[in-house]
C-alpha cells in the first residue's frame, strides 16, 4: 500500500512535469518531430543525463529494489525486433502525437481524445501478446523474469 501511494504521488509529480513542458500537446510534439522545436530534446536530454549516472551509481550498490531484487541495467544489444517495436512506436507517436505518459496527461486535464490515444495503446499491447502468446509472467524473453510480489 505504501508503495502504491509512493508512486501515485511520482505519477502526479511526473504528469505536472509533462504538462507543463507542454508534452500532452500535439502541437508541441509535431513541431518536436518536424525539428522545429528543440525545447523536447534538452527535456529528454535533461532526464538521461540525471538518470543514467544515477542508475549506475545505484547499481555499482548492489541496491534492492522494492520488489526484494537486486537492481541490473539492461546489458542486452539491440535485435531485430527492438528496430521494429521502435519504428512502430515513432510512428503511433508521429501520429497521435503522445505516448503512454502524456495520453494519461491528456485524459486528466480534460483533453477526452486522449481516451481514443489510450485505447490505441491497450489494443496495440493485446496484439502483441496475441502474436507472441506469452506466458502470464512478466519478462521480455530476454531477461530475466521480473517477480512482482512485494516484500513487506
Amino acid at each position: 500500500m505504501k508503495l502504491n501511494a509512493i508512486g501515485l504521488l511520482f505519477g502526479i509529480g511526473f504528469g505536472g512535469v509533462l504538462a507543463s513542458f507542454d508534452l500532452h500537446e500535439y502541437d508541441t510534439i509535431h513541431a518536436m518531430l518536424r525539428l522545429d522545436e528543440f525545447r523536447v530534446y534538452f527535456f529528454m536530454a535533461s532526464a538521461i543525463a540525471v538518470s543514467a549516472p544515477l542508475l549506475w551509481w545505484l547499481e555499482a550498490r548492489k541496491t534492492n529494489t522494492p520488489f526484494g531484487g537486486q537492481l541490473r541495467l539492461s546489458q542486452s544489444k539491440p535485435q531485430k525486433h527492438h528496430v521494429q517495436g521502435g519504428a512502430l512506436f515513432g510512428v503511433g507517436w508521429a501520429i497521435a502525437g503522445t505516448c503512454p505518459a502524456p495520453a494519461l496527461v491528456m485524459v486528466s486535464s480534460g483533453a477526452w481524445l486522449g481516451l481514443v490515444a489510450m485505447a490505441g495503446i491497450f489494443l496495440g499491447l493485446q496484439l502483441r501478446e496475441m502474436q507472441q502468446a506469452t506466458p502470464d509472467h512478466v519478462g521480455d524473453g530476454e531477461h530475466r523474469e521480473i517477480n512482482l510480489e512485494v516484500k513487506a
